[in-house]
């Protein structure tokens, strides 16, 4: 078991999307002022228009990259960049499941490339990233080399106010699709034509679907004479993938976090007596009939996509962001998106996902750019609306056309190419820069049609039965932070596994006293006197 649920853990800080700042560190902006100094003086540089320079500069850049796309400089938006502005990208692609660890070790070791592109620092790292230099602020350059994003903060003051830290340092910039798409990030899929092969209702409640789950195991709804079906497959404390939602069925929902709100208070879920009877319903009617994919504690995006792909259909049921990227658009037709299950003592709720809003944390300068006034304007052209759309799901003439009204509009997808594939394989995606806002949709770009089919499936199955609060996106103070970051990454890391553990393995009741005592031993009271110190001052500021 140590083996299996080894990387089990996952580090989640509560202002994971959110920036935030610390003071008195003496870091006012004038190192990043100093250095574009000597740049602008040089004829080479154009503070305005395109190109950028006159002859070509080189950046270097590290970024996260997922599965399936190939290295940044191979896309063809990134080529239209490089083209227009005359600026080359040295790019450090890293995949995105090692990017936390690896982009750690570069900064350890102090081999910093000039930015980090879709860099997915924690607030406490650029607060203390920021304080000790590592990187730079962002403002003034902002403000004298950006002129797309600085005209959006002055239209969004809500935006600029969300990546100001609380030390009035900008030190990373946002990214955001502004589209309420992702209140609930775990879709719920269950083989529909295995059920109708079957004679099986789709599931209402969580015994109708572990009745399907056994079934889909000991009948062969595949028809090819072998056991060889997945009953249920997720990833184990993953974004969109685990099963998390499915906590709701005895009356309170969990989330990567561990975290919900109700009625203005913070619950620990991890602790909680309905917690303890989903960890030893899922393991006593589930893992021990062998209806979880022992896998799923395990696999990474690409082996999990893959088993919806397989020659004959295997897949009965799984979690995800939507139904095609898993099992491919012909395949979808047999499968069906699941309402909350209904529980044994009647309980039927979704949970809210905790944050919203822009993410902070979409590009950072670090202190080794010599020309941060040319990575601001070449960074700044992927905040003209237009040019956002790309970033975030492809170029023009690969994945739109325009309309008569100079909209961009989605162009056919490759024939048995779901959105989701195709996506990762054009736009560096909806963690890198760029902002989307509500009025650009419909106007300067469609909603792709996932996107469109999404907010009618949250519609259709999922906002009746949701949460109604959530924990929103916080500045913390820098005290608070230093001691979250102390208590938080190893509670989470056990709590994560502990959770595999007594799904796997039960002994949830002989365990449970001792695994709650550890976690108070581990911080868990400090730790959420903090959220709840947050969410009140918060909940204040909102009545001025």
């Amino acid at each position: 078991m140590n083996s299996l649920f080894k990387s089990a853990g996952i580090v989640v800080l509560a202002g994971a999307f959110v920036l935030s700042g610390c003071s008195g560190n003496g870091n006012s902006g004038k190192g990043s002022n100093n250095q574009a100094n000597s740049s602008v003086q040089d004829a080479n540089f154009n503070k305005t228009g395109l190109p950028i320079v006159n002859d070509p500069v080189t950046i270097k850049m590290v970024s996260p990259k997922a599965a399936l796309a190939p290295v940044f400089s191979e896309m063809e938006i990134f080529k239209r960049l490089e083209k227009e502005t005359n600026v080359k990208i040295k790019w450090e692609n890293i995949p995105d499941t090692d990017y936390a660890e690896k982009k750690n070790l570069l900064i350890a070791s102090e081999d910093l490339p000039d930015a980090f592109y879709a860099a997915g620092f924690t607030d406490y790292e650029l607060i203390n990233y920021g304080k000790d230099g590592t990187i730079i602020p962002l403002e003034d350059l902002i403000d004298q080399y950006a002129p797309n994003l600085k005209a959006l903060l002055e239209r969004r003051p809500d935006i600029k106010s969300s990546i100001t830290a609380p030390d009035g340092h900008i030190y990373g910039l946002p990214s955001w699709e502004d589209n309420n798409l992702g209140t609930n990030p775990f879709f719920h899929v269950i083989n529909k034509s295995w059920l109708d092969k079957l004679g099986l209702k789709v599931p209402q409640t969580l015994d109708e679907y572990t009745e399907a789950l056994l079934a889909f195991k000991t009948q062969d709804p595949n028809g090819n004479g072998k056991q060889d079906e997945i009953p249920l497959s997720f990833m184990h404390m993953q974004w969109c993938m685990d099963i998390a939602g499915i906590f709701g069925a005895f009356g309170l929902p969990d989330n990567l976090e561990h975290r919900v709100v109700r009625d203005g208070k913070v619950i620990f879920t991890a602790n909680q007596p309905e917690y303890k009877e989903a960890l030893k319903y899922f393991n006593e009617k589930w893992y021990k009939q062998g209806l979880i994919d022992p896998e799923s504690f395990t696999q990474d995006a690409a082996q999990y996509l893959a088993k919806g792909k397989t020659k004959d259909e295997t897949l009965g049921s799984y979690i995800w962001w939507e139904i095609e990227e898993v099992v491919g658009t012909e395949r979808s037709k047999d499968y069906v998106l699941l309402s909350p299950l209904k529980g044994p003592n009647g309980d039927q709720t979704i949970g809210r996902a905790n944050g919203g809003g822009p993410g902070r944390a979409a590009f950072v300068i670090t202190k080794e750019d010599k020309n941060p006034e040319i990575t601001m304007r070449w960074i700044d052209q992927q905040y003209e609306p237009y040019m956002a759309a790309q970033i975030h799901w492809g170029p023009l003439d690969v994945v739109f056309k325009k309309d008569e009204n100079g909209k961009l509009v989605n162009l056919p997808l490759p024939e048995g190419t779901s959105a989701g594939e195709f996506r990762q394989k054009v736009a560096p995606g909806s963690g890198g820069p760029g902002v989307i806002t509500f009025e650009d949709f419909g106007k300067v770009v469609d909603m792709e049609p996932r996107a469109q089919q999404r907010a009618k499936d949250l519609e259709q199955y999922y906002n009746a039965y949701m949460e109604k609060e959530n924990y929103p996106s916080i500045f913390f103070e820098p005290e608070e932070l230093d001691k979250i970051n102390k208590i938080e990454p190893e509670l989470i890391k056990f709590v994560n596994t502990q959770r595999g553990k007594f799904i796997v393995d039960g002994n949830v009741d002989e365990q449970w006293d001792s695994y709650v005592k550890t976690l108070e031993k581990m911080g868990l009271n400090e730790l959420m006197e903090i959220y709840q110190t947050g969410l009140d001052r918060y909940n204040a500021n909102l009545k001025q």
